[in-house]
């Protein structure tokens, strides 16, 4: 995979599994999701980034992530979670 970048089209990253949270609800609703871009190079950095698009629309633009800043995006979202109050 290669030219990978921010605001390209979700449809043209070929060969990709796209994945929705598991706390998404059966009707899909608003959603984002993720696909691994395995063997993918962003800014210099060897494989692992990662694509986020909008469920609704599929063929939209993605945001592309390297792995250690989608790591850090999911991170602060658990961290967010667990102060929740009940």
């Amino acid at each position: 995979m290669s030219h990978l970048r921010n605001g390209m089209c979700a449809s043209k990253l070929r060969g990709v599994t796209w994945r929705k949270s598991s706390r998404s609800g059966p009707t899909g609703g608003n959603c984002v999701e993720m696909a691994a871009l395995p063997g993918s190079a962003l800014d210099g950095a060897p494989g692992g980034a990662v694509a986020v698009r909008d469920s609704q629309q599929p063929g939209g633009p993605a945001l592309i992530l390297t792995a250690a800043t989608w790591q850090a995006f999911t991170g602060g979202l658990a961290a967010g979670l667990d102060r929740r109050p009940a």
